[in-house]
């Protein structure tokens, strides 16, 4: 996959585009971890040239993008057939059935439901590794990635729903990219170690070139973000 030209982030300064002139245009910033699962379901899709990139500046966005594209003002949005939508689990689901490319969820219909029940988990998970970045201990971070150890048991192969990436990876890959990076600066937490499947799972992903091109978060950015912000995730945005 070729190297993508990343525009930079649009501020308050920044004049609107032409809103719904038949463009499909993905608002995110380059290191929510919202906005990069539906940037890596894009990616995955090859929908590079479909789907244009408009990165916000949070701390400074744009009046127009909550004026005149989302009320909500958080990422990611799509702005796609003259509708946005919002909320990034939908989003990913969204653009994998609504845009050409390879399907990123199998037929199996037991990996589909197995799938939703992994969405409806993602929460839970992330509410038991905050437990840990806002106190002292790791028992609640270590016990979120067992569960996520014990998920990648389920099915044979590298990664959640089997041999193949899929949403599932999508949806979980740019916590656990945040988390392992906040436990180990912070706690020096290692959260592979004893965990075979999950480190094999996070070398197999670390390979897709459509997540790889995503990752833009800086680890010592992120531990100062988490000392800030502690419990509310990234971008504000579920």
């Amino acid at each position: 996959m070729a190297t993508e030209f990343l525009p930079p982030l649009l501020d308050a300064t920044a004049q609107e585009p032409a809103l719904f002139d038949g463009t499909t245009r993905l608002y995110m910033t380059y290191t929510c971890p919202f906005a990069q699962r539906v940037w890596i379901t894009r990616n995955s899709k090859g929908l590079q040239d479909k789907i244009k990139l408009v990165p916000l500046n949070l701390q400074n966005r744009p009046a127009w993008y909550k004026e005149k594209v989302y009320p909500e003002n958080k990422v990611p949005a799509l702005e796609h057939d003259g509708k946005v939508i919002g909320d990034s689990l939908d989003l990913i689901k969204y653009v994998d059935g609504n845009f050409e490319g390879p399907s990123l969820l199998p037929n199996d219909p037991d990996k589909r439901r197995f799938f939703e029940e992994l969405l409806s988990l993602m929460d839970k998970f992330a509410g038991m590794v905050f437990t840990t970045i806002k106190g002292d201990s790791t028992t609640e971070a270590g016990a979120a990635f067992d569960h996520l150890e014990h998920a990648l048991t389920k099915y044979d192969g590298l990664f959640l729903l089997g041999d193949e990436f899929s949403l599932a990876d999508i949806a979980f890959i740019p916590f656990v990219e945040r988390f392992q990076m906040y436990l180990s600066e912070v706690f020096q937490y290692d959260v592979t170690e004893g965990r075979p499947k999950l480190t094999a799972w996070i070398e197999a992903v670390n390979k897709i070139d459509a997540y790889a091109q995503t990752k833009k978060t800086d680890p010592k950015e992120l531990v100062e973000l988490y000392k800030k912000i502690f419990s509310v995730l990234f971008c504000l945005h579920p």
